[in-house]
């Protein structure tokens, strides 16, 4: 399947996503990265402005589902339950596996799917190889760790291109 690395929309922030938005082009699941998408790395549990907005998604039909690259099972979950939305942890972006399991878990095709993300070679790469919406934020926190400066830097021409389709 031929695919893009140019992502269909860039955002600031999961928050400029509405699930009004997302159901009037037919997505009723949005499947999420966890780490600099919803929550800095480590942040235990949903900060209240994420919780308003999984019920802003509900409320318009749109079903929130935690997608992460974690190999830390516990956090995870613990993060997920405490959003009350399916999730699967490890799930090997940007293979398609993880994707494929969670649309068949809510029984949602491609065409109805979107993903959202910070990076360009997991979310991205992976939204894109699955067919789905691919959905790109700016990360939360860049301080901490200098290769992702790096792998940001790599991306920025990709996102730009992204920024230019909204």
């Amino acid at each position: 399947m031929p695919f893009s690395l140019i992502p269909d929309r860039v955002y600031r922030s999961i928050f400029e996503i509405t699930g009004a938005k997302l159901a009037a082009q037919g997505i009723g699941l949005l499947l999420a990265d966890l780490d600099n998408t919803l929550a800095r790395y480590g942040q235990p549990d949903p900060e209240p402005a994420v919780l308003a907005w999984r019920r802003e998604l509900e409320d318009a039909g749109v079903v929130l589902f935690l997608l992460s690259n974690s190999r830390k099972p516990v956090r995870v979950r613990h993060y997920a339950e405490a959003l009350d939305v399916p999730y699967l942890g490890h799930a090997g972006k940007p293979g398609t596996r993880g994707f494929r399991a969670a649309m068949e878990q809510m029984g949602m095709a491609p065409e109805e799917t979107a993903m959202v993300g910070d990076q360009l070679f997991t979310d991205i790469l992976g939204a894109r190889r699955a067919g789905v919406k691919a959905l790109m934020v700016e990360p939360i926190q860049l301080r901490g760790n200098p290769g992702r400066y790096l792998r940001y830097a790599v991306e920025e021409p990709f996102r730009a291109l992204g920024r230019r389709k909204g």
